[in-house]
Order: C-alpha cells, then sequence, then structure tokens
C-alpha cells in the first residue's frame, strides 16, 4: 500500500516535471538529465519494497517523498531565475579555430555594417592555435576553389527539401524584420562576409552544441573557399522547432522569422540544418560523424547478421519522454517475451565509469535495432540506421534534414506508437523466419 501510494506521488511529480520542461531552458535540461539519475536510483528503492530482504520502513518513505517535494521546488525555482537571466542577454564575441569569428551590429545597411566591424579595432580577426600532437591548423588557407576540386555529381534526392523548407517566404521574401524576429528564440546569428564568418551570440545552449555546429559551418568555408555566398542566419539549438505554422499567415502579417533548428514537425516552419553532433558530442565521448561512421562499419564486420542475436535492440535515457517510457514495457520478463532487448542509459553514471559501456561502434550485436524518439528527434538515428541491420522506427512526430527522404520497407521497418511490443515482436518474428528476404 505504501509503495503504490509513493509511486502515484513520483508519477505525479514526473508529469509536473514534464511539463515545466516544454520551457526548455539550458536549466532544464540539466535538470532532466539529473532527474533521470535520480529516477533510476528511486525506482530501485521503490522496487526494494517489494523485497523482504531490502524492506523500507516509514522513515526512509518520508526522506524519499521529501527529496521529491525538493526536487520540485528546486527546479520551479531554477527555472525561474532563469527566465528572469535571459530577458536582457547581451550579445558576446566569439572567435573559433582559424575562423574570425565577430559579432555584427546588424543594422538595416548589411555591407556598412560589416565595413564597421572590420574597422573597428574591437572587433579585430583572432585565430586561435588549434595544435594537435605535431599537427597545427594554418591561418593561410585558399580563398578560391581550385576548377579541379569542383564535383559535378548529381545533388542527393534529399536536396529537394530545401525549396520546401523555404517556402514561407517564396512570394514576400526575407526582410529585416524578419530576420530581427527571430531573435527571441536564436541562440546565436551567423553571418558570412566575403568567405569569413561573424558571429553574434545572444544566449547559452544546451552543452556545447552551437560551438560544434558553428564549427561546421567553418569547415564548409575551409572546404569550398570563395564558393559559400555572403549570408545571414538565425539558430536555435534547442531540441523542438520554434516557429509554429499559421502563426505568421495573412497578408498584413510579418513573418514567419527565418529560424534554423535541428529538426521539425508538419507543425512548424523551421529550416532544417544538420545537428551538432556530426561534428562531434563531447560530453558523451561521440567522435565526429565522418570518424564514427568508419568504426561502425568495422563493428558490422565482427558478427555476420545471421550470427546476431534474434532480437530488436535498444539503449537509451528512457526518462526524456513517455513513449519511451512505453516501451520498457515491450522488455522481457517471466511472463511475456517480446523478442525486445531494452537497456537503460545513465549517462552521468556512465561518464564517471569513462564511457565504457556507450561505445556506438559496439552496439550492432543484434539482428534489429530500434529508433525512437526523446524529448524531441534524437541524434541516435544515424547511428542506429548505419549499423547493419534493419531498423524498426516507431512511428516519429519530428524529423531532421535527411529522414523526410527514408521510405518504409525500404530504409525502416514501420512501428506502430500505440502498439509498440505486437508490432515488434511481430516486425522480429517475420524477419527471423524470412532471413534471405531481410
Amino acid at each position: 500500500m505504501i509503495a503504490a501510494n509513493l509511486r502515484h506521488y513520483y508519477i505525479l511529480f514526473k508529469w509536473i516535471v514534464s511539463a515545466l520542461l516544454l520551457t526548455e531552458t539550458t536549466t532544464s535540461y540539466h535538470f532532466h538529465i539529473l532527474f533521470s539519475h535520480f529516477s533510476n536510483s528511486f525506482m530501485h528503492k521503490l522496487n526494494s519494497l517489494r523485497s523482504k530482504k531490502h524492506p523500507l520502513h516509514g522513515p526512509s518513505l518520508t526522506t524519499l517523498l521529501f527529496l521529491l517535494i525538493i526536487l520540485t521546488a528546486a527546479f520551479i525555482s531554477s527555472l525561474w531565475v532563469s527566465t528572469l537571466s535571459t530577458t536582457n542577454i547581451k550579445p558576446t564575441t566569439n572567435t573559433i579555430a582559424n575562423q574570425t569569428l565577430v559579432p555584427p551590429n546588424v543594422s538595416s545597411n548589411y555591407d556598412k555594417t560589416i565595413e564597421t566591424i572590420k574597422q573597428s579595432k574591437k572587433f579585430q580577426p583572432t585565430v586561435l592555435n588549434c595544435s594537435s600532437g605535431n599537427q597545427t591548423c594554418s591561418s593561410n588557407y585558399p580563398t578560391t576553389t581550385l576548377e579541379t576540386e569542383k564535383n559535378s555529381a548529381v545533388c542527393p534526392e534529399y536536396f529537394r527539401w530545401i525549396h520546401e523548407d523555404l517556402k514561407p517566404w517564396k512570394e514576400k521574401g526575407i526582410s529585416r524584420e524578419m530576420v530581427e524576429m527571430a531573435k527571441k528564440t536564436a541562440h546565436f546569428r551567423l553571418v558570412v562576409k566575403n568567405g569569413k564568418g561573424y558571429l553574434e551570440k545572444y544566449q547559452e545552449s544546451i552543452q556545447t552544441r552551437d560551438v560544434f555546429t558553428v564549427w561546421g559551418i567553418l569547415q564548409l568555408l575551409r572546404k569550398y573557399p570563395g564558393k559559400v555566398p555572403d549570408l545571414e542566419i538565425m539558430f536555435d539549438c534547442n531540441d523542438k522547432p520554434v516557429v509554429p505554422m499559421g502563426l505568421y499567415d495573412g497578408p498584413n502579417v510579418i513573418g514567419p522569422p527565418p529560424v534554423f533548428g535541428y529538426c521539425v514537425d508538419r507543425w512548424s516552419q523551421d529550416i532544417v540544418f544538420p545537428d551538432w553532433s556530426f561534428w562531434g558530442w563531447a560530453e558523451i565521448n561521440i567522435r565526429p560523424w565522418e570518424n564514427l561512421l568508419k568504426d561502425i562499419k568495422k563493428g558490422n564486420e565482427k558478427i555476420k547478421w545471421n550470427d546476431r542475436e534474434p532480437y530488436a535492440y535498444w539503449k537509451g535515457n528512457p526518462f526524456t519522454a513517455l513513449t519511451r517510457l512505453d516501451l520498457l514495457k515491450c522488455n522481457a520478463s517471466t511472463t511475456h517475451d517480446w523478442n525486445v532487448r531494452l537497456f537503460s542509459q545513465d549517462w552521468i553514471k556512465e561518464s564517471e565509469q569513462g564511457f565504457n559501456h556507450s561505445n556506438l561502434a559496439d552496439q550492432c550485436t543484434y539482428r534489429y535495432k530500434i529508433y525512437i524518439e526523446g524529448y524531441g528527434w534524437s541524434v541516435s538515428e544515424k547511428y542506429i540506421l548505419a549499423c547493419d541491420s534493419p531498423t524498426l522506427l516507431v512511428k516519429p512526430r519530428y524529423y531532421d534534414f535527411f529522414t523526410r527522404s527514408l521510405q518504409p520497407l525500404q530504409h525502416y521497418w514501420p512501428i506502430k506508437e500505440n502498439d509498440k511490443c505486437k508490432s515488434i515482436k511481430h516486425a522480429v518474428d517475420w524477419g527471423n523466419n524470412h532471413q534471405q528476404k531481410v
């Protein structure tokens, strides 16, 4: 009886946290990670109520309940402080790895603004020393692309979505006022002028998402010198889109603001851009995509598909979304086996142990892999697809720059969101019985 009541308090607390996390501030994100770590410990204690070996008595229950209340109060307070602190954010100056990155004081006259920045002693170009071992990034790099470096290959099919993403501005174009409207949610503004990048930062992003995103753009400028046109973009680094569909409709309405982000859904108008982890995710020890893909390919070669575990595999943080918690019901138990093997990933504990159990190249040992969204879309999708195992994709809400071109039964097997266990079991059973077709 006590355990049931405490479980109800826990569920209520999680609902409160989930609702508050919709604000998606950096504070809420870090609290969510802390809460996930706490959840694992809490549920372990709660389950011990059913064990005669480790009974949990009244004082312990009171302590846990008190901790729940304190955590809720602390989160609400930190969220309130975070909201107040971000209302009057001042732009900051950034210079990153061999590329000029200084904040443009953007006005209605774009060229005049850039010229003012160049002449200002306050914003003189600064080149960082990016030595690594015996290698040093040279500050002397080409400003034009050689003819032999040009690639005449046909653009990937997903490039057609660029026109779809820019459709909201096809008739009216993009005005200066629209761009400035984007400052309400943007983490930074990036200006490219004559092959150099200028950065104006408005607020801190989650972890180092903004740094790695900008780093990817700098690599683009280096790889195609003189080919990247002058441009200006506003970028939001959060997990969810921020420009709702329909809010800016009408002949006399200004907008929508052109905001770049990592994902979008059918009810939003953000412009999708490759996520930061393509260039690395330092906080959880994930290498840049180009290097990691080679490791995953080597991992694929270790075990042939027929010799892999004949189950569907998923490993991640289940406490980022209710749909992931629902997926946990499909894990093998003494009463049911849905042909699913699920593993919870505690990133705080993993970081303390040196990331010895989260190497993505070692996770291609099952015949099937599950993709399911978290708080928003998940960067894990590309890593799951890279394994030489059919992807069982739980019906998503969000998509990034390349997933819109994926075709069911060609690139993945669709899984019903409201009937996960049976849907996954059917896919695994069919695959194991038709291995040649798989």
